[in-house]
């Protein structure tokens, strides 16, 4: 099982979660950084832990955007740290602190994606998207401006149509363990191919239903399987093969 996304910088005690996570079949994750502090903090991880993690350089959109400085010094990074870096994430726009922005701050953020995706697409890598319900179909139209860039929609609340263009674009979507108690998120499903399909827990987000009061780890990966399986009426080896097959495709072997 691969964790497609996952903000491993903020878990505490790293070397014996991740034994412990491997002896139950968690293969790798997909480590994405949310500013340039938790970017240098992954890319750290990724030096001690080099077959464990694909790492991500980013700046999670539901806060201000970012600064000149920050756009140079997270550049400058990328560039220093390239052979370590397998995608860039998180970014995208923002969706819930929209109420908190100006409409210069808003334009800001959709300039900002452009920059991300013009980055990607000069180091030849993916991009992780936070871009919910409205904001789905905004970055999509961005992301077309740059046609050859494959994105991860990380757990993805967008209408059919949304997600339709998604995936006719050839994009990948993500599942949370969300998807074992929102009926929404279990119809979304249906509309996904396997071969665009990846499984992640956003840790350390806390869930609802039948994980309340359980800590968010990759352990739940098994079972967002169970439910796709359901889903797809497929067997849960196929789920997990092509779901981890997938996640290599796009962030690399």
């Amino acid at each position: 099982m691969i964790d497609s996304h996952i903000h491993l910088y903020q878990y505490d005690d790293i070397e014996k979660r991740i034994n412990h996570w491997q002896e139950e079949g968690v293969e790798r994750v997909v480590a994405v950084s949310n500013d340039l502090k938790s970017s240098y903090e992954t890319l750290e991880l990724k030096q001690k832990y080099p077959q464990f993690i694909y790492a991500g350089v980013g700046y999670h959109p539901e806060q201000k955007p970012m600064i000149e400085k920050e756009m140079h010094e997270l550049s400058e990074l990328i560039q220093t740290e390239k052979k370590h870096i397998s995608l860039i994430g998180e970014v995208g726009l923002p969706y819930y602190t929209l109420h908190t922005l100006t409409e210069n701050e808003q334009r800001q953020h959709m300039e900002q994606l452009q920059w991300w995706c013009e980055i990607a697409k000069l180091e030849s890598l993916p991009l992780v998207l936070h871009a919910v319900h409205s904001q789905a179909e905004q970055a999509l139209t961005i992301l077309k401006q740059t046609p050859e860039l494959k994105a991860h929609f990380h757990w993805l609340k967008a209408k059919r149509p949304v997600v339709e263009e998604i995936v006719t674009a050839g994009h990948y979507i993500s599942f949370t363990p969300e998807i074992c108690y929102r009926e929404r998120d279990q119809i979304l499903a249906q509309f996904v191919p396997l071969s665009q399909l990846l499984i992640e827990t956003d840790g350390p987000w806390p869930y609802n239903g039948p994980f309340e009061h359980i800590e968010t780890t990759p352990l739940l990966l098994v079972h967002i399987i169970q439910m796709l399986a359901e889903i797809k009426h497929e067997v849960k080896s196929k789920i997990f093969v092509e779901t981890t097959e997938n996640a290599k495709h796009l962030f690399g072997n």
